[in-house]
Formats: structure tokens, C-alpha cells, sequence
């Protein structure tokens, strides 16, 4: 008998078997009928193109001139071999005690690789900079070929860097440090939740991956979020108007209108007491009104963006009018909501409607020459596919509008929930930006069709008389009316350079902001926050850059400088107004009902009135 101590064990957690061989059973059945039912929805499906992405004719034409010089292809591939040698040179010496520099190196604020393995272990680090180091190869190969149309070039390179992200190490269980480490200490428990909440994920999607984003249990409208007090006090077929309360004793005496846009939903712009622009903006004595737009379905399928602009900001106008005796208003228009002001202003220009005294759009696009990486979307074989598919159902089913939006930014959108959620075996976290994201909005055929054809593919909104509305041209050089322009510089959606383009075509008075971060919290930027800053301009020169480059920096939130802006375009100060008093009465509590609707498949159809 030896002498030697027996060495204790690790102490791993080990899943009852019982409870084990349950869960799996079950596991089986239902990926039997989600196999089952994905199938089925394939064959009902799958008419029309194998490819409605075109994806398959930017790659062929990539690759047919990238093979025209064989040259500098090899010349590619030995420069990722002598890096590959170098890489392996410096992983040599770390295992044998020494020290090294990285051969490549993540971007900072690159959270895939935020796990202190990925650095301190040299097994880790091989693999991280071993995909690194691919990566950087394929992203320079096909950015390199020459003779693209920036069209197709556009494309390659978002979809070489889909592939990418999806390839990363971090979103493998064997090559993932940290789901290497949960998974012994639980025993594998992780990747039965993770197995289970991918199936779930599934179930909810009828057969196609929905990944939840957050708890969506935790947020309530009304009680935890969209919670600035207000009535409803006008609705139609395509929008309620919210009065919000005063909390001042005296306001300004022109009331302020937001026209948000219906690709989301409004309360963006009210998320919860500390971050909410209606809060702040009703705190600084506006009278604020939202518009609430309705998540459609087929009912409203030919709602066109003409019925938009009627029912929308000029029945607002209206009713604000009747709700407080105040004919002229102030208005702020973001994103879409900005586009459809700025056609609205145009006919009013033109009809010589002046109750519009100033105007405010947020991260608003009118010229769509370079409309970002949304472009990759936008053209004629995608919108055919897309125009069939909204013609059969009469709308856009929102969670593919959310889709295209994640795919802007799948590390952080599409990527880390599956590492947390599928690999790690977590919930997601009650974060209330994520549930506003996920909380997504349909679209009426015929208006979608015509704002992605005629603004998106054809920019005839930049043209002027390229589009007529209420039988109006649209020219946008027509506007006198004052303009704040508040862009941001990390924009994905509404890139800063695009939306800057209609300084140079308004013929009144403009003010370009330039905020920091992107389209969200870029514009949801709280002074008491103290993030980010903004840049400043009274110039407008035609070169967005030169414009930057003579812009003055200001610390913090951009909203007390829009907030001097408007109020000297507010009128003197007036005994508060509270919702319902005027001629409208209140129909009911903010946030409404049109905004509760959700544009999941099981309640598509529980458009409530």
C-alpha cells in the first residue's frame, strides 16, 4: 500500500443524473419539432431567389477580378505567413519564459476579449492573435480589389466582416476561456441552460432564432419606463399625440412637438427619470407633445408616406393648436420623423404655412448619396424580394427590421448574447435600452416600399421636385424655416457626413451640431450624466470635415445648447397648461395604448384602438 496522499479531486459540480436524462429528453423532443416545423416553414417559404441579399453576385464578381492578379494575391499570402511565423516565434518564447509584443492586437473597447486568459494565458493569446491576424488578412484581401463599383464593394465588405465577427473565438465554447472555466465549475450545467434558452429562442421565433436581448419581464410602460406623466388627447388611424404635464409654474409660450420615427417606438426619448430627453425637456418649462405612432399591421397596408406626413405632424398641428390656442409650434423631428419634417416644412414653405417657427432634427438623413452601411440593404433585387414579401402580409414584420439593425453592429448586438445566453447559460440583463430595442415596430407596405425606393435607392428627396407630396414638389431648398441639425459622429444609421449635406440646401438660418457616440446615445445624452461631448460651428461650409475642423469642442451634453436655441424661439412665458384643459380632452394616460402593441407574430394582429 503506498504511503503517497491521495490527492483531493476538483470540486465539480456534477448534474443529478435523473434530472440530467430529463432535461436532455426533453431537449430532443422539442429540437425534433423545431426541426420539424423549420422545415415545413422552408417548403411554404422558400419561393422566389436562393439569394435575395445578392450576395452571391458581389462575391462572384470579387472574386473574378481578384483572381486577374494572381500577383498580389500571393503577395497577400505570404504577408500573413511571415506573420503567422512571427506569431509563433513570439508564443515560442512567452512559454519559455520570455517576453513578447503582440503581433496584432484588439481594438480597445473590444469586449470579446475582456477575459484576463485571453492575455495571461499563452495558449489563449495564440488564439486570439491567430484570429486577429486572419481577420485583418481577409478584411485588407477584399478591400484591396481593384475595379469594384463602390456598390459591391460596400457589400464585400460588410458581409467578409458578418464572417468575421461570427468566427471569432469568443463564441466557441472549446476556444472560449471563460465558458471553458463556467463549464467545469458547473459541471456543464451552463451549456444544458444555454441549450435550453437557444431552444426557447427558437420556439418564440417559430422555427427562426429570436435572441432575447433582455428581461423583457422586467420593464412595465407606464411603471418603469415611458413614465413622465401626460395624457393622450388626439388619435387617429395612424398616431396618438401625448400631452406631458407641466412641472414648471410658468411655460414658454409656443408649445414643442416630437415627431419620432415609427421604425421604433417613441419612449426612446423617455426611457426612465434620468435619461429622459421629455423629462428634461418639460423641466426646462416646454410644453411638450409626442407622437405616438401605431405598430400597423395588414389592416393599414396601404398607409402611404403621404398619409404619414397628413396624419402625422400636420394633424399634430392641429390638435395642439385646439389643445392650447397656440397656432404656431416648435418642432423636433429624429431620424425618419426628421426626413418626414423636412418634407413636411417643404410644403409648408411652399403653401406659406409659417406655424412652424423653428425646426430641431436629430440624426437626420434628406441626402441618401452615402446612407452608411444601411446601403447594403437597398437595392433593386433586395427590394423586389422585399416588396413581395411585405405585399403577401400587407407589412415589414418588425423583428427583420431589427435584424438589419443588429447586423450593424453584431459584436455587440448579436454576438455577445449568444456567448451569454447559449454558451454561458445566462439571462440576459434588465437593461431599459435593450428592451426598448428589442420592443420592435412593423411597417405598412406601401409607405416603406416608396421611402426605400424613392429616398434610399433613387435620393430623389435631395432632388429638388424629385418626389410630390399633397401635390407639392419637395425641394428642400424652399425651407427659410430656422434649423437646428444635431448629428452624431459614430453614427451607423444617419453617418454625421450624410446628414450634414442639407445645411447646404436650407435657405434659412442653421446651426450644425456634432454630437459624440452614435445615434442613440449620442442624442439620449444627459447633462447629469457627464459623458461624451459636442461640437460647435457657426460656419456651414460645403466639406463636413473642414466644418470639424474649424468646429469648437464643448464638454458634456449637447441639450442646454439646443435648449438656449429653441427657447429664444419659444415666446415669453405663460401660466402652465395641463393636459386635457384645452378644447381636446384626455382620452387617456401617456404612454398610450398604439405604443403597447407588440409586433410579435402571436399578437401581429391586436392593433389596439
Amino acid at each position: 500500500m503506498s504511503d503517497q496522499k491521495e490527492q483531493p479531486s476538483p470540486d465539480i459540480n456534477l448534474p443529478d443524473p435523473v434530472e440530467f436524462t430529463k432535461t436532455m429528453a426533453n431537449i430532443a423532443e422539442r429540437s425534433q419539432r423545431l426541426v420539424t416545423d423549420f422545415l415545413q416553414n422552408q417548403d411554404l417559404e422558400g419561393k422566389g431567389s436562393v439569394d435575395p441579399l445578392n450576395i452571391g453576385g458581389a462575391f462572384y464578381e470579387m472574386t473574378t477580378r481578384m483572381m486577374r492578379d494572381p500577383a498580389k494575391l500571393i503577395q497577400a499570402q505570404m504577408s500573413l505567413w511571415q506573420d503567422y511565423m512571427k506569431l509563433w516565434q513570439n508564443t515560442t518564447q512567452r512559454m519559455l519564459g520570455g517576453e513578447s509584443d503582440p503581433v496584432a492586437a484588439p481594438d480597445r473597447g473590444d469586449r470579446r476579449f475582456k477575459d484576463p486568459a485571453w492575455e495571461e494565458n499563452q495558449i489563449f493569446d495564440y488564439i486570439k492573435q491567430s484570429y486577429l491576424l486572419t481577420a485583418r488578412w481577409m478584411q485588407n484581401t477584399v478591400n484591396d480589389v481593384e475595379g469594384l463599383d463602390d456598390k459591391t464593394a460596400q457589400k464585400v465588405d460588410f458581409y467578409t466582416r458578418q464572417f468575421v465577427d461570427a468566427m471569432a473565438p469568443s463564441n466557441f465554447a472549446v476556444t472560449n476561456p471563460e465558458v471553458l472555466r463556467t463549464t467545469v465549475e458547473s459541471g456543464g450545467e451552463n451549456l444544458i441552460k444555454g441549450l435550453e434558452n437557444l431552444l426557447e429562442d427558437m420556439e418564440k421565433g417559430k422555427g427562426k432564432l429570436r435572441i432575447k436581448m433582455v428581461d423583457d419581464q422586467a420593464f412595465k410602460l407606464g411603471e418603469n419606463i415611458a413614465v413622465s406623466p401626460g395624457k393622450v388627447i388626439f388619435q387617429n388611424d395612424l398616431m396618438q399625440l401625448i400631452q406631458y404635464s407641466p412641472t414648471t409654474e410658468e411655460v414658454y409660450k409656443r408649445p414643442l412637438l416630437i415627431v419620432p420615427p415609427w421604425i421604433n417606438k417613441f419612449y426612446i426619448l423617455d426611457l426612465r427619470e434620468k435619461n429622459s430627453f421629455v423629462k428634461w425637456a418639460v423641466d426646462q418649462g416646454f410644453t411638450v407633445f409626442m407622437v405616438s405612432w401605431v405598430n400597423p399591421d395588414e389592416k393599414l397596408a396601404k398607409k402611404s408616406f403621404e398619409d404619414y406626413l397628413v396624419e402625422g405632424p400636420l394633424a399634430a398641428l392641429e390638435a395642439i393648436e385646439a389643445a392650447t390656442g397656440e397656432k404656431d409650434a416648435n418642432v423636433i423631428g429624429y431620424c425618419l420623423g426628421g426626413t418626414l419634417m423636412s418634407a413636411t416644412l417643404s410644403i409648408m414653405a411652399q403653401k406659406g404655412d409659417d406655424r412652424v417657427k423653428s425646426a430641431t432634427l436629430f440624426t437626420t438623413m434628406t441626402d441618401f448619396t452615402a446612407p452608411g452601411e444601411l446601403g447594403v440593404f437597398i437595392d433593386e433585387e433586395q427590394l423586389s424580394a422585399l416588396e413581395e414579401s411585405m405585399n403577401q402580409r400587407g407589412y415589414l414584420e418588425g423583428a427583420e427590421m431589427a435584424k438589419t439593425f443588429n447586423m450593424l453592429r453584431a459584436n455587440d448586438l448579436i454576438w455577445s448574447f449568444v456567448v451569454n445566453n447559449y454558451l454561458l447559460g445566462k439571462d440576459p440583463f434588465p437593461f431599459d435600452l435593450l428592451y426598448w430595442n428589442s420592443d420592435s415596430t412593423r411597417m405598412p407596405a406601401a409607405m416603406h416600399s416608396f421611402y426605400l425606393r424613392k429616398m434610399y435607392h433613387e435620393n430623389k428627396l435631395a432632388e429638388p421636385g424629385g418626389i410630390t407630396l399633397l401635390g407639392t414638389p419637395i425641394d428642400l431648398t424652399k425651407i427659410k424655416t430656422p434649423v437646428f441639425m444635431l448629428s452624431t459622429r459614430e453614427d451607423h444609421i444617419a453617418p454625421w457626413d450624410s446628414t450634414y449635406a442639407l445645411t447646404q440646401q436650407l435657405s434659412g438660418p442653421k446651426k450644425f451640431c456634432l454630437a459624440a457616440s452614435g445615434h442613440i446615445a449620442g442624442v439620449v445624452n444627459p447633462p447629469a450624466s457627464g459623458k461624451y461631448c459636442y461640437w460647435t460651428n457657426n460656419r456651414t461650409p460645403k466639406d463636413p470635415e473642414a466644418w470639424l475642423q474649424s468646429a469648437e469642442q464643448h464638454e458634456g451634453s449637447w441639450w442646454p445648447e439646443w435648449a438656449k436655441w429653441v427657447g429664444r424661439k419659444s415666446g415669453t412665458k405663460v401660466p402652465a397648461r395641463q393636459p386635457g384643459d384645452g378644447k381636446l380632452k384626455a382620452i387617456e394616460d401617456a404612454p398610450g395604448s398604439y405604443v403597447q402593441v407588440k409586433a410579435t407574430p402571436e399578437d401581429a394582429h391586436a392593433i389596439k384602438k
